[in-house]
Parts: structure tokens; C-alpha cells; sequence
């Protein structure tokens, strides 16, 4: 049995909830609004089954992504769309070596493993954000969102943040709040967010 530490065995399960919180989406809520505050629910499945799943396929395989690209069209059954993705993209790990040296952004190299931290990161965030959005009351996995705070705090430089960047700047959190609170906080949401709150 692999170790709760190994970044391919923790991907999988983070692929697990994200494919549990996108299946318990109701249909007529694609429209409701997300933390994220570009994106309502359909756009941010959208980014996560058309984007980020794709890109990550790329990578995984030892390409470049180009994520300026748009979304794939994505077929409006997210979940099967999302599993057969996944599917593919855990099937392109196990065959990697993951410690196999790859190009990283600014011309560094680094082992091929740390793109399942990315990876991981990017899926515990987003199915915290869907399950905030649709009020799910999940017990989202703790250890990703711990595994996913360690790595990003690493990784995370403060030009990445802004207005007009991918990520806002951080919310602080008290550290003795839940996991996936202070990963909100570090992403730049507030946990305590709720649509009831948000003007449209």
C-alpha cells in the first residue's frame, strides 16, 4: 500500500472528492455564483474539467500547456466528462516517472512529482469553492488541503497575487482553524463567503 505521502496516491483522492463535489451539483445551479469571483458554478466546472484536467494531462506527459488557451466544450454531464479525465490523467502518472527532471516555468527543471503537488493544490481549492457555492456539507479530506497549504506556501510568490492576477491576496485566518479555512484564507477567499452575500 502506497504511502498517504505519496503525491500520486494523495492526487487520486483529490480527484476522488473533486469528481464527489461536481456529481452532487444539482442541474439548475450552474449559474449560482462561486469565491471564485470571476466565475460562476458552470464556468468554474468548465475550468476544471476543460482546462485544468487537460493541462494537466499535458504536463504530466512532458509538454508545455499553454493556459492562455480557453476551456475545452465540456458536455453538460460534468460528471462522467470530469471521471473519464481523471481517469486518463491518473492513468498518464502511473505510467511517469515521477521523479524524471522537467522544465518548469522560468526556464528551472524540477522533479516531474511536483506537478502532482500543483495538481493536488488546484483540485482541493476548487472543490472547496463548488462545495461552498452549492452549500454540499462535505467532509472534504483535511490532508489535502494540508498537503496543498505546505506545498503552496512554497510555491506561491507574491507577484502571483493582485487584482488582476490568478490568485487575490490573503485573507488572514487564525491558525487553529479548519484546513480548508486557512487554505481558503491563503488562496485570497474569505471561508466564511456565502452566495446569499454576493451581488450578481
Amino acid at each position: 500500500m502506497k504511502s498517504p505521502s505519496d503525491p500520486v496516491a494523495l492526487l487520486e483522492r483529490a480527484l476522488d472528492q473533486t469528481a464527489e463535489v461536481i456529481a452532487s451539483i444539482p442541474a439548475d445551479e450552474g449559474g449560482l455564483p462561486t469565491p471564485c469571483p470571476a466565475w460562476d458554478v458552470d464556468a468554474l466546472v468548465g475550468h476544471l474539467v476543460g482546462q485544468d484536467l487537460r493541462n494537466f494531462l499535458i504536463t504530466v506527459r512532458g509538454g508545455t500547456a499553454d493556459w492562455q488557451a480557453p476551456a475545452a466544450d465540456i458536455d453538460e454531464d460534468w460528471a462522467t466528462a470530469f471521471e473519464t479525465r481523471a481517469g486518463q490523467l491518473l492513468d498518464a502518472w502511473r505510467a511517469a516517472d515521477p521523479d524524471q527532471m522537467t522544465d518548469m516555468p522560468g526556464g528551472k527543471q524540477a522533479p516531474l512529482r511536483t506537478r502532482a503537488d500543483q495538481q493536488i493544490a488546484e483540485l482541493a481549492m476548487h472543490s472547496w469553492d463548488l462545495a461552498k457555492a452549492t452549500d454540499q456539507h462535505l467532509d472534504l479530506d483535511p490532508e489535502l488541503a494540508e498537503y496543498a497549504l505546505a506545498w503552496s506556501r512554497q510555491a506561491l510568490r507574491p507577484e502571483y497575487r493582485g487584482p488582476d492576477k490568478a490568485i487575490g491576496f490573503e485573507i488572514p485566518v487564525p491558525a487553529e482553524a479548519p484546513s480548508y479555512d486557512r487554505l481558503a484564507g491563503w488562496f485570497g477567499r474569505d471561508p466564511g463567503w456565502t452566495a446569499a452575500e454576493t451581488v450578481l
